[in-house]
């Protein structure tokens, strides 16, 4: 079977030759999507882009509708007004705009300009982008995505406009910052780091000043996907569309080696040798993904009493406490994975596999479809695969992703306890539960705006919520808004549940022509 091309890492060539084709695919393999209307306010053509970001997020379980602004009219759409624009009345506005915008709008400084007019360029500049935030915002209720700026392709001080009061390059930077501090303090807008993604491609290769010239496209054809794909990587994550946990191999995954053959003293990981430190730092990195809230989950086949010997070997960064799950056994790893994905009471599409055997990679493909299975071919590209891979895109940041690994593994204890008990009620009792049911506040808001998006057996309308439409809801005194947490003898379970509503309009209410009808 041929490892699809449309996830990353893609074949950008291949994608954009193959994508009418992709897109019928998809749209024929009878997977239930959320639909989403997305503005695209584009500061260069954008055609394509529009093209890329459909496959990404119909191969993501979100499936879009588009208006996109005529050619460079991001602005003029924003702030005057558009009625194709207000009819559509997008869910969600992606404003892309990159240097060329700077320079096309003088936007950029002079060498003979004051250092005080270079500042009020920079003030001028962000109020010229910060009211157009405002205004969609404002007039939209949704969420607006833009992203950063790009360094510039070329420096006439060389490496003095790193720091020179008229650099480009250090005012690019400085705009950025102001862009990153406006996103900080603005609940559903958000940023997509195009400073950082022209950086990992390589700004050479970023642009292309012939197909500017042409088509007007800021970017290369081959840098068109990944602008898309990253993009879309922030859609889904809004709509609650990302993977919860990674389900690890361990020998030649977690460590060098295969501990069962060379012993718990002869596998690789550590600073002694360089191989050991490629899998010290993956394990690190790991780590680091557990402390937002991703579960790690291993499904190995091995002794268990070697998969955790090799767990808790000295020069190791991963402890067995890292895990909700440890599947160390001789049975075929398409079933334990089934088993940890209900286990933790999760589909086993939100899980993403992580193997270094191929084979195992392939039988899991096979047997459980929809599963993320990345190709993890040196470990030195561990690291770079799942993270390019965006499959755990940040937008909100709870206080409880912070502690979700406990939180399942309580759950686990919850379920042991429960199998001890004949009676149902009996087993209720002995956990001495404890709720608090209060009105929305902020310090929940994120928490409360990722159930709306993640939960589907119990959201009864099945609404989604934005963090600015929570915020207005919780504000708003026609609208009841509540929530609850949970306690027992395990732990705190965090927000379980929550209520928005508001009074049905009774006949007795309605104007006098709706109460005949």
């Amino acid at each position: 079977m041929k490892v699809l091309t449309y996830m990353y890492p893609f074949n950008p060539e291949e994608l954009l030759k193959k994508s009418k084709q992709i897109r019928r695919g998809l749209l024929a393999d009878g997977t239930k999507r959320l639909p989403k209307r997305i503005a695209v306010l584009g500061g260069s053509t954008t055609h394509d882009i529009v093209r890329m970001m459909e496959i990404f997020l119909l191969q993501q379980g979100i499936e879009p509708t588009f208006y996109e602004s005529e050619y460079a009219q991001y602005y003029e759409d924003a702030t005057f007004g558009n009625e194709q624009l207000d009819a559509f009345r997008p869910d969600i506005i992606y404003v892309y705009t990159t240097y060329r915008n700077l320079q096309k709008r003088n936007f950029l400084p002079a060498m003979e300009q004051s250092r005080e007019d270079v500042r009020e360029l920079e003030d001028s500049t962000f109020a010229f982008y910060e009211g157009m935030w405002e205004k969609l915002s404002a007039k939209f209720h949704c969420p607006v995505i833009q992203n950063n700026f790009e360094l510039p392709p070329y420096r006439i001080q060389g490496n003095r406009e790193a720091w020179d009061y008229r650099g480009t390059v250090r005012y690019v930077n400085r705009l950025n910052e102001r862009f990153a501090a406006y996103a900080e303090a603005h609940e559903s807008f958000y940023l997509e780091d195009i400073n950082y993604l022209s950086a990992t491609f390589g700004l050479d290769r970023w642009q292309d000043d012939a197909f500017w010239n042409l088509y007007k496209y800021a970017l290369s054809m081959q840098a068109i996907p990944v602008l898309a794909y990253s993009v879309s990587n922030i859609i889904k994550s809004i709509y609650g569309r990302n993977r919860k946990a990674l389900v690890l191999d361990l020998d030649n995954t977690l460590w060098g080696g295969v501990i069962g053959d060379d012993g718990v003293d002869g596998i690789e990981i550590g600073e002694e040798t360089a191989v050991g430190e490629t899998y010290r730092e993956f394990q690190q990195y790991l780590k680091s993904l557990k402390s937002i809230g991703v579960l790690l989950a291993v499904d190995s086949k091995n002794d268990k009493t070697n998969a955790l010997a090799g767990l808790n070997h000295p020069s190791g960064v991963l402890r067995p406490d890292d895990f909700v799950d440890i599947r160390a056994n001789w049975d075929p790893k398409s079933v334990n994975f089934t088993a940890i994905a209900r286990d933790l009471n999760i589909l086993p599409e939100s899980m993403v596999f992580v193997d270094d055997n191929p084979a195992e990679r392939e039988i899991i493909r096979q047997q459980v479809p929809g599963v993320d299975t990345p190709e993890m071919n040196a470990p030195e590209d561990y690291i770079r695969t799942l993270d390019r891979a965006g499959y755990f895109e940040v937008t909100a940041l709870s206080a409880d992703d912070a502690k979700r690994t406990d939180m399942y593994r309580a759950n686990a204890q919850r379920k042991q306890a429960e199998e001890s008990f004949a009676d149902y009620g009996a087993y209720l009792k002995s956990l001495a539960m404890t709720a608090e049911i209060r009105p929305f506040e902020k310090l929940y808001y994120p928490r409360i705006t990722q159930l709306t998006n993640k939960s589907n057996q119990f959201n009864l309308t099945t609404k989604r919520y934005s963090e600015t439409e929570i915020e207005q809801a919780a504000a708003d005194p026609d609208t009841l808004t509540l929530y609850g947490r949970l306690t027992d003898k395990f732990g705190d379970n965090g927000i379980v549940s929550l209520i928005i509503g508001s009074e049905a309009m009774t006949v007795s209410d309605a104007p006098e022509d709706l109460a005949k009808n």
